[in-house]
């Protein structure tokens, strides 16, 4: 046995859950497929790269960092800061590079098995790897001759300097790099296929005397990251509640577009027709604006497909192109990729969720015994961080480990539990904004929600506070010796 637990993935969720298992005293491997460490702050580097939840609220409670530079971090501060944590809790020594898992196999424990031909073997197994990791790209024709790339395969080499250039999509990413890159651009078309709600990223810079305050006065870097929980809980129910609320964030949302642009018909085209919350409210600065530059044009619909110079819209609309930019998004529906995972007797993961992954409070599945999920289904966010996810995940995995190290008994949740626990979120789900009829990656083909937690950060934290044995099947199997 090469560890007693096996984390898949050096991001935000792997190094949680590695740093806390030093603490525990269990010994661990990370298997991350890349050179460095970083997850999604590794791969997506991307002009305007910054997170969308307040810096102190983008930390670990148990690494807090005084030091950051801005309200909103910038990528290359967030990648530091896992760098940082690396280093400053010696991880680096249990860190596996280069070794991408292709398979999970269990019997008497799990084996894993490499791209390159490695297997590594553990008692439980943590897969951090998230489901923001593969780039969707639309199936369609493409013959175009000149540079292309998803916004989390960015291609620095690549200059924009006077060219046209197409963005396709006006997601998270896209409201971020069309402002960053429109100065450089000769021209630039954005396709658009529905607006999104934008809510303004109020970003200001901390001063080398807040940072020394936060460094050195007792209590006062963990009481702002409270406050910072409190400003982002409370857009749950602004958000995603209905009513007076509703109407109250609508009305705000509403204002802010419109101070922001000047002309009438361009507000209509990038007004949402949908209720707040139903599709991933984003949080931006300059969006606005850059769609009012004189050499920047929105054109509304879909790409049916790319010529030798040009992107061909469902309506015919030929968009001349030097340079193509994909910000579609990530294969949320396919969140193992190519891995293939078996639990007992076989059970082909994969194929046992069909088209909707499932786990007992996003963390554990029936058949897969002491094998683990940090940000699995129904645990994403629309309001908040993930992180208060992850280290609520992360504390019942924990008590999970220790209880079945203590009894030598495994941890297989009971098919009875998750049934119990799906019957609740979509009991949940329906009185949702995300369930009023737009469409969103938040659901799947049969408008089935997988992804979000339909509740505040501080109910899933309560939910998960501690492990509960009897959640696991009465007749357990034995764990290996």
């Amino acid at each position: 046995m090469d560890a007693t637990v096996l984390i898949l993935g050096s991001g935000f969720s792997g190094l949680a859950m590695a740093a806390r298992l030093q603490q525990d005293g269990v010994s661990f491997l990370v298997l991350e497929r890349a050179s460095t460490v970083g997850g999604t702050w590794r791969d997506n580097v991307y002009p305007g790269c910054a997170c969308d939840v307040a810096s102190h609220l983008y930390s670990l409670s148990f690494a807090l960092n005084p030091d950051w530079t801005s309200a909103y971090a910038r990528q290359p501060e967030i990648r530091a800061y896992l760098e940082g944590l690396v280093d400053e809790r010696a991880l680096r020594p249990h860190i596996v590079f280069g070794a991408e898992v292709r398979a999970a196999v269990f019997s008497e424990g799990w084996t894993l098995r490499c791209a390159d031909g490695r297997v590594f073997r553990g008692r439980f197994v943590v897969n951090g790897v998230g489901a923001l990791r593969d780039p969707s790209i639309p199936s369609v024709p493409n013959a175009f001759q000149g540079p292309q790339m998803h916004s989390a395969r960015w291609d620095a080499s690549v200059s924009l300097e006077g060219k046209r250039v197409v963005v396709i999509g006006t997601g998270a990413s896209a409201v971020q790099i069309v402002p960053a890159i429109q100065g450089q651009v000769g021209s630039m078309a954005v396709v658009q296929r529905t607006p999104p709600w934008i809510v303004p990223r109020r970003d200001t810079r901390y001063s080398d005397l807040t940072r020394w305050c936060f460094r050195h006065v007792p209590g006062l870097g963990r009481l702002w990251r409270w406050m910072m929980w409190l400003n982002h809980e409370v857009r749950y129910p602004l958000f995603f509640g209905g009513g007076a609320l509703q109407g109250l964030a609508k009305r705000a949302l509403r204002w802010h577009l419109r101070s922001a642009v000047a002309d009438p018909a361009l507000r209509v085209r990038v007004t949402p027709d949908y209720r707040i919350g139903c599709k991933r409210v984003l949080v931006a600065e300059g969006w606005y604006e850059a769609l009012q530059q004189p050499h920047v044009s929105l054109c509304s619909g879909s790409v049916a497909s790319l010529e030798e110079d040009a992107v061909v819209l469902e309506d015919g609309t030929r968009l001349e192109a030097d340079v193509v930019i994909w910000c579609t998004g990530f294969r949320v529906d396919d969140p193992l990729g190519a891995m293939t995972v078996a639990g007992v007797d076989g059970v082909d993961l994969k194929g046992w969720w069909g088209s909707r992954p499932r786990a007992y409070l996003g963390i554990a599945v029936p058949h897969f015994p002491d094998a683990f999920i940090l940000l699995g289904p129904n645990t994403a966010l629309g309001h908040s961080s993930v992180l208060l996810m992850i280290e609520a995940q992360v504390r019942w995995i924990r008590q999970a480990i220790a209880w079945s190290l203590e009894t030598d008994r495994p941890v297989e949740v009971s098919e009875d539990r998750l049934v119990d626990f799906l019957g609740e979120m979509d009991g949940r789900h329906q009185d949702q904004v995300w369930m009023s009829g737009c469409r969103s990656w938040y659901l799947n083909a049969e408008g089935e929600n997988y992804t979000i937690w339909p509740g505040g950060t501080w109910d899933y934290t309560l939910r998960t506070w501690s492990f509960d044995p009897s959640v696991c099947v009465e007749e357990a199997r034995d764990a290996p010796g």
